[in-house]
């Protein structure tokens, strides 16, 4: 990798993309034990591993470590055990009482030579470093009691809160916070992440999230078999389109955008410079007679077609040539963006379908996912989501289950977006996207996304992957922008983005 590229890129050492839920974990660890590592010697490396993560950061200080009835516990008597050793002055409180622990958690325990004090409310006072080694990301009840207690004063406490897998309080599978759940500084999990380190609010409660190798092998994962991943270039690298020292416009796609009528053009012009930016080779812009002097008075590389109605649009996409199309951003919520999209959808071209294209449907979801038969996008947000999908808002499991059950219905692609995207696959495949700032939420950054993602359908990439890396690059983009961020902006910053990202990619 290249040394100054910056850590969105990963390192060489970063485990893979595979994000493991908590039952997928188990089974990762059961495959490890049968391949004859025991379990006491992941436990101690797990330990060393939290250890290491500590002193790495920070210097010898007052330390308390909280202890779990479970294998977590196991881990903090570990990762006590070793700081005492190094000189750090530390006290380890336990839930529960000391007898009671079993299996490697009880060996751990009993290499651990200092005081065993019962949790208490008052745990925390003194630290200067606390260690949440109470609940890993199995807990499936609301913290109570003492732990809820310790949780709550974790949030305004003056110590550095260390957490291990997940903060407790957390539900690994899904970012959801049960009640309340410690604020961590530092959370260190093994492995591979889970989707919880990464949705909201899990995420922001991990504060910075370190995943350590603990001799798990990784072909676990061909065991396991997970269907939920991280999104970054580490996943759909292999997919990303790469430029031909012979090749030519023509062969990168030609991507076909929708215009909304006049004085609703600029979300358009936004996704077109958006594909063009992305890669595709070329770009127009499909314009209601109307909208033609609007649109032609600000367009340049980006063509620009007249089409009349639905049968108009039809008509410029059989050119074939036009492999990729966009409808929504501004096109208005009528019977005529209705038809306009039933019109693309049925051209055989790869789409996305944003904004008003989606809510247009409210009232006829079956039409619209019954047309949907070539490689499709559908990019909702939280509210387009609802009117599109009303009976899944309630789904258990969170954003991933939501998001996988909207793509298993409509046979698309659904990129469910937010601060915590989700693209969720219809084959059961999600990638949770982590990199979005908060400047993302300006007027038309949305329609710029729409463009991303068309650009790679355009080059031939898989509507998955092509979401993707969309995604990916729009929050990229906007990182680098910084403040002040406007949607004109994320196009502009593409080339600096794609040279880095050329560069990291083998």
């Amino acid at each position: 990798m290249h040394p100054d590229l910056p850590a969105a890129y990963g390192t060489p050492e970063s485990p893979g993309p595979e994000l493991l839920t908590t039952d997928e974990m188990y089974r990762a660890d059961a495959f490890a034990v049968e391949q004859g590592i025991a379990g006491r010697t992941l436990m101690e490396t797990a330990g060393t591993a939290l250890a290491n993560a500590i002193c790495d950061r920070w210097s010898p200080r007052a330390s308390v470590i909280l202890c779990g009835p479970g294998n977590n516990g196991g881990d903090g008597f570990v990762a006590a055990r070793l700081l005492a050793e190094r000189g750090w002055p530390v006290t380890l409180y336990l839930l529960g009482k000391r007898d009671a622990l079993k299996g490697d958690a009880a060996l751990a325990a009993a290499d651990w030579q200092g005081d065993v004090l019962p949790l208490a409310e008052t745990a925390m006072e003194g630290a200067a470093l606390v260690v949440d080694a109470l609940f890993g990301a199995g807990l499936t009840r609301p913290l109570d009691g003492i732990p809820a207690a310790l949780a709550e004063r974790s949030h305004d406490a003056d110590a550095v809160i260390v957490s291990v897998d997940v903060p407790s309080g957390v539900d690994g599978n899904t970012g959801a916070v049960l009640g309340t759940a410690f604020a961590a500084d530092l959370t260190v999990t093994f492995h591979r992440a889970k989707p919880g380190h990464y949705l909201l609010p899990g995420r922001t409660a991990c504060g910075e999230l370190a995943v350590a190798d603990i001799g798990i092998p990784d072909r676990s994962i061909e065991v396991v078999n997970p269907s939920a991943f991280h999104n970054s270039p580490e996943l759909w690298g292999d997919a990303y389109p790469r430029l031909a020292d012979a090749g030519h416009k023509y062969g990168r796609g030609h991507a076909l955008v929708v215009s909304g009528p006049a004085t609703k053009t600029g979300a358009a012009r936004l996704a077109a410079r958006g594909a063009l930016r992305g890669g595709a080779g070329l770009v127009t812009v499909a314009s209601p007679e109307d909208a033609l002097a609007e649109n032609a008075a600000h367009l340049t590389a980006i063509m620009l077609a007249e089409f009349d109605g639905a049968p108009g649009l039809t008509a410029i996409l059989e050119d074939r040539r036009k492999n990729a199309a966009l409808i929504g951003p501004g096109a208005g919520v009528s019977s005529f963006t209705r038809a306009r999209t039933l019109a693309v959808l049925r051209s055989g071209a790869a789409a996305v379908l944003d904004a008003d294209a989606l809510t247009a449907f409210e009232a006829d979801q079956k039409i619209l996912f019954d047309a949907i038969t070539a490689p499709t996008v559908l990019t909702p947000h939280d509210g387009e989501f609802a009117r599109l999908f009303p009976d899944l808002e309630e789904t258990e499991g969170g954003k991933p289950a939501r998001a996988r059950a909207a793509a298993t219905r409509c046979k698309a692609v659904v990129v469910l977006k937010g601060a915590d995207t989700v693209i969720a696959a219809p084959d059961g495949r999600i990638a949770i996207n982590d990199n979005a700032p908060p400047t993302l939420a300006t007027a038309g950054a949305g329609d710029v996304l729409g463009g991303f993602i068309l650009a790679q359908l355009a080059q031939g990439v898989p509507a998955f992957e092509a979401a993707c890396i969309g995604v990916w690059l729009h929050g990229e983009a906007a990182t680098r922008f910084g403040p002040g961020l406007i949607a004109e902006d994320l196009p502009d910053m593409l080339p600096e983005v794609l040279e880095e990202l050329e560069a990291y990619l083998p």
